[in-house]
């Protein structure tokens, strides 16, 4: 799944494909914590390290960058569940702010935008969808990178990419780490991707981060400091995770509010 291209794709289809959201079960993973392994005394290793468990898609995550965008969610791999929730735009001060909240169930999507800001007043698709999700079945369309979930790559951010990125590191605490990264280096990261990184020019190749783990090895915030760009202003783009191994399973959203997606939709991502 690409933040980025997703975004983009929404953006796109605002017309007529609402946005996302999901309700959590009351449930929750009755997994022990497990105890605590040793941390590499080697500031690199111990950062590799720290990305494995997130392999295991049993988490949730917070993304924020640029002041444009932030992003929480669950990844629910035992239930082939996950949900992202994306905020983008301010109504105060943009002719378009969005909320869209993705659900995704095995080879099922759910979606749902919601519109602020002058546009919304102006197209009344947006009135009509007000609190609808639209049930989009996802072996209807395929190749639609906009609606995968790809659950054996689990990490919405790509935080592994970015650490097998870093050139230089030191350990400055207790579970707290700082150095440097090669954005150039950087592979198969939706945080950071090509585009992203051809507009950091001669910058990219020392961005300064933290990051900090858990007392059992785990990663729990990654954070780069992203220079000043044209007219982007310097800023954090940061993610964070918690809940592993107790994250809970996303449920459907409740059935009177599900519409389902019309052909229309289906016709707009296939190949």
């Amino acid at each position: 799944m690409n933040i980025r291209r997703w975004s983009a794709g929404v953006l796109a289809a605002a017309l007529f494909v609402p946005g996302l959201t999901a309700c959590k079960s009351d449930s929750s993973d009755s997994a022990a914590p497990a105890a605590a392994p040793a941390t590499s005394a080697d500031p690199k290793q111990a950062l590799l390290d720290s990305t494995k468990e997130i392999s295991k898609g049993n988490f949730t995550f917070t993304m924020s960058g640029a002041g444009e965008f932030d992003g929480s969610g669950t990844v629910h791999t035992p239930s082939k569940s996950a949900e992202l929730k994306m905020v983008s735009g301010q109504t105060s001060a943009d002719d378009v702010a969005m909320t869209m909240h993705l659900v995704f169930i095995d080879t099922d999507s759910w979606v749902k935008l919601e519109i602020g800001g002058e546009m919304a007043d102006a197209i009344p698709a947006f009135k009509a969808m007000k609190g609808k999700y639209q049930h989009i079945d996802r072996s209807k369309v395929k190749g639609a990178d906009e609606l995968e979930f790809d659950f054996s790559d689990v990490d919405p951010a790509g935080s592994d990419a970015l650490v097998k990125a870093v050139t230089d590191v030191k350990r400055t605490g207790e579970g707290t780490y700082a150095g440097t990264l090669d954005a150039t280096k950087v592979t198969d990261s939706d945080v950071m991707d090509a585009e992203t990184v051809k507009g950091l020019g001669d910058k990219a190749g020392a961005l300064p981060f933290t990051a900090t783990l858990d007392a059992q090895g785990r990663l729990t915030e990654f954070t780069v400091q992203m220079p000043a760009v044209g007219d982007t202003a310097a800023h954090a783009m940061t993610v964070k995770y918690a809940d592993y191994g107790t994250a809970t399973a996303v449920q459907k959203p409740p059935a009177k509010q599900v519409v389902e997606a019309s052909d229309q939709v289906y016709e707009m991502f296939k190949d």
